[in-house]
């Protein structure tokens, strides 16, 4: 397999905007950010005194920027709280819900919902009035989580909201909620000409991860976009579907002439629980793929090689990870951490 450096090209419609609040929240620095994944292992209650290594690394870059003053990282690091659940810091994150940042409030609220964290309920009432939607509609999703089922209607009113980034992120929460009553209502969305290319490719996502697997071939068509940022989006979204038919399709995607979709397929095979993509990863280091690019692209390269290396979890790559906790780059630090812990809860 021929290991080509060509750098990824944004799609001329692509709003790289820090939030288009969906997950791997570090594929921002790729096109949108992404939606705190889901996890079937239980809260990890650590005994933060006692760690050494690596994980106590991880403990303390994930504190230091849940107290950044840079609201990207807070809302990177509140994402890896959940994704990894670590419930040790689940008192800040609902302190966060009263951040003055938005996209803050969004990710910590999505977050009590994912890790069911009922002493956080009482604050997420108070931010079903938030002035902004996205907000509310993320408390929404937290108090269906919470045990309260008939806040899942506001976001079906939702996806007909004319705002595409509300519409987007209200066909996330649906998928995430695992509401396949809702999957014709995805489908309008999906094809409803209002609909730009963020809520049209979150909603493609959100159908995958309901399971229906009639999205394939629209996922397969992101395979094929010309725009290496759109077909990174179809490599998670076929993450999301994880069918054997997706996992075929994410295979061949290890051969992309973009590094970025490479290592972004190799991240999505290992959490499908097959390694393949190991050597896509290796390569970023053993043959210093980063060498000849600029700070920005090496900074994405590191954080989705992190990302993947937590994910396809082989002592070959877990070896680079306490190098990428000490890189210059918080969102590569961090990234770093939350594979530290991914790599151990396979």
């Amino acid at each position: 397999m021929e290991n080509k450096v060509k750098q990824i090209q944004p799609h001329k419609s692509a709003k790289s905007s820090v939030l288009i609040i969906r997950a791997s929240i570090f594929t921002c620095l790729v096109l949108y950010s992404g939606g705190c994944e889901q996890t079937d292992i239980g809260p990890q209650i650590l005994d933060i005194q006692t760690l050494t290594g690596t994980q106590a690394t991880a403990i303390q870059i994930i504190g230091q920027a849940l107290n950044d003053s840079d609201p990207v990282v807070r809302v990177n690091a509140i994402e890896v709280v959940a994704t990894t659940r670590q419930f040790n810091f689940m008192p800040r994150v609902q302190q966060l819900l009263m951040d003055a940042s938005m996209p803050v409030r969004f990710a910590a609220a999505l977050a009590i919902g994912e890790m069911r964290y009922s002493p956080a309920k009482n604050v997420i009432n108070r931010l079903l009035k938030d002035p902004d939607s996205n907000v509310i509609i993320a408390a929404s999703y937290a108090m269906g989580k919470l045990g309260y089922p008939g806040y899942v209607e506001v976001l079906r009113q939702s996806i007909k909201n004319t705002d595409q980034t509300v519409r987007a992120n209200a066909a996330m929460l649906l998928g995430k909620s695992g509401d396949r009553e809702s999957l014709k209502l995805l489908y309008w969305a999906l094809q409803d000409k209002d609909s730009d290319d963020r809520a049209v490719y979150q909603t493609a996502e959100a159908i995958a991860t309901l399971g229906d697997e009639e999205i394939y071939a629209k996922l397969w068509a992101m395979l094929l976009s010309a725009y290496a940022d759109v077909r990174v989006i179809g490599v998670q979204s076929m993450g999301s579907l994880g069918t054997k038919k997706a996992e075929d399709a994410l295979i061949t995607m290890l051969d992309d002439d973009v590094l970025e979709v490479r290592l972004a397929a190799a991240e999505q095979l290992g959490k499908l629980n097959n390694t393949i993509g190991e050597a896509q990863v290796l390569d970023v280091f053993k043959k210093n793929l980063t060498n000849q690019m600029d700070p920005v692209a090496k900074e994405r390269v590191y954080v989705l090689s992190a990302l993947a290396i937590g994910r396809i979890g082989t002592p070959k790559l877990t070896e680079y990870l306490p190098e990428l906790m000490k890189n210059e780059s918080k969102f590569v630090r961090l990234a770093a951490a939350k594979a530290v812990f991914q790599s151990t809860i396979r």
